[in-house]
């Protein structure tokens, strides 16, 4: 299998234009056209995992977190990461990255660990702003509902658990053609009025090339009108964090020797008990201090995250209890969702969770 291929479903389901900024996530190494034999999904990439793909007959290694994330102006192998780079290359082995635009998802890191803890009515706790964007086109009558299924099966036209959402009116259209043109209905240099559909539709701003040239192809005309309009409207799938609740409440001390259970993490680090039960959960796997104060507004009686200083276990105000239950800990569960991910897509590939722990954090 072309390694194309695997790319093409892992950014389907978690499409690079949501990760942040300051992240590397995509193809760090190799070539889409390389033929994979077998893949092996891992947390980090170390030179013990690297061993491991080696050694499974794997020549891809899908990681979360990117080896590859500050520049590198050398490889000489005075360091883990240009050891990792020179092996990985020397063995030709590919590495891909799903970072934080898997974080950013619904049903990515913070959505497996909220089904891992049976949570229910789930929502994301930091909506990304500026994501939905409105097409519209003009066409004629005749072709109307062949570029309205055109723009739908590109993933345009979805409103919450509605699909195929359009509006329609109809009007006239009027153009003339120079004698360059080969106009689909009127005539070379005569002014064409034609009884045409306005079809207007939202997408996620990330799907936007491919939603443009579904319509082009399916447009009629050799020049197709089209407007696009920024909304301020909220994307409620895609953001930071994750707020749900549990199906019955547990003491303070209860919830969190279950999360203790659940992820095995040795120990949870917290702030002060405000002596309630635990209804509403907000979570955030890896480094999600940034989410306290939204995680507050959500009126969550926890916040679990990872990487949580000294200072900022004073921000829950004795209204919230912070609990930092380790960044290996919290993001763990990348591995089930990005294989079982690829084995649904690809039943008869090989897609293999690394058996190597990567975790840089021991407790005494």
């Amino acid at each position: 299998m072309k390694l194309d291929t695997i790319i093409h479903e892992l950014e389907k389901f978690a499409p690079l234009y949501l990760q942040e900024s300051y992240d590397n996530s995509g193809l760090l190494i190799g070539n889409r056209e390389q033929e994979i034999i077998g893949a092996l999904v891992t947390l980090d990439v170390t030179e013990a995992v690297l061993e491991e793909a080696i050694g499974k007959n794997c020549n891809l290694i899908i990681a979360h977190h990117p080896v590859i994330f500050k520049g590198l102006k050398s490889i000489t192998g005075r360091n883990a990461v240009e050891r990792v780079v020179s092996m990985a290359i020397k063995k030709d082995l590919a590495i891909y990255a799903i970072h934080t635009n898997l974080d950013n998802i619904q049903n990515g890191i913070n959505g497996i660990l909220s089904k891992k803890l049976g949570l229910i009515n789930t929502r994301i706790l930091a909506v990304k702003k500026e994501m939905l964007r409105k097409i519209v086109t003009f066409c004629p009558i005749s072709h109307a509902d062949v570029v309205r299924e055109a723009l739908f099966t590109a993933g345009a036209g979805r409103i919450g658990n509605y699909d195929s959402c359009s509006f329609n009116a109809e009007g006239q259209g009027t153009f003339r053609g120079s004698e360059d043109t080969n106009p689909f209905v009127g005539e070379k240099g005569q002014l064409h009025v034609e009884p045409e559909v306005r079809i207007e539709t939202i997408y996620p701003v990330y799907i936007e090339k491919k939603v443009i040239q579904a319509m082009q192809e399916a447009h009629p005309y050799e020049e197709v009108a089209y407007d696009i309009y920024p909304l301020g409207n909220v994307f409620e799938q895609t953001g930071a964090g994750m707020v749900g609740e549990l199906e019955k409440t547990m003491e303070e001390k209860q919830f969190l020797e279950f999360v203790k259970s659940v992820t095995g993490t040795p120990c949870i680090r917290h702030s002060g008990l405000n002596k309630k039960n635990i209804r509403t959960v907000a979570l955030c796997g890896g480094a999600g201090s940034f989410l306290i104060h939204d995680a507050l507004r959500s009126g969550a009686d926890i916040f679990l995250t990872g990487d949580v200083k000294y200072h900022d276990f004073f921000e829950g105000d004795s209204k919230m209890v912070i609990a930092d239950i380790g960044h290996f800990e919290s993001e763990q569960f990348a591995k089930d969702l990005i294989s079982s991910l690829l084995i649904k897509k690809f039943s008869n590939f090989a897609v293999l969770i690394s058996e190597t722990n990567t975790n840089s954090v021991n407790y005494l």
